[in-house]
């Protein structure tokens, strides 16, 4: 299929999948005129970065798991520690959300006299919230 029916399918536009071309994650199989054509295998490598990229992969990364001949070649480990960071990202957006849900919904007559308040803006000032990526523990943020 040529260029311009992959990018149709796949919502791609046919600058990306040259640039994808480029890189070495994907391979056009010849031309028809001046545009390239893919093999319809190509769909599934496009799936493939996709999710990558969903997933917060690099495209180096996710070109390190696709093989000459297009198969994947799955790093299972790399995989783990971007399941692990996803899984420190969601605490750290739930803790946010948890926060100003609160702030919203504050009995207090200014969110100057929350103590609750106070203590996610002092979290927020230490780092604690960017820590909280790494693993460390938004609660004490005096570490």
């Amino acid at each position: 299929m040529d260029i311009a029916e992959v990018a149709k399918r796949t919502g791609v536009p046919a600058s990306t999948l040259r640039y994808y071309e480029k890189k070495g994650l994907i391979t056009s199989v010849g031309r028809q005129g001046l545009r390239r054509t893919f093999a319809p295998a190509v769909l599934n490598q496009l799936a493939l970065i996709a999710l990558g990229q969903a997933a917060g992969l690099s495209l180096d990364e996710i070109g390190s798991m696709l093989s000459p001949n297009g198969r994947p070649a799955i790093d299972r480990q790399l995989l783990a520690v971007k399941a692990d960071e996803i899984d420190r990202t969601i605490r750290q957006l739930h803790a946010v959300s948890r926060g100003l849900r609160h702030a919203a919904a504050c009995k207090a007559p200014s969110h100057a006299e929350c103590p609750t308040f106070q203590r996610l803006l002092k979290a927020a000032a230490s780092g604690a919230l960017t820590h909280r990526r790494r693993g460390e523990d938004i609660r004490s943020p005096g570490k």
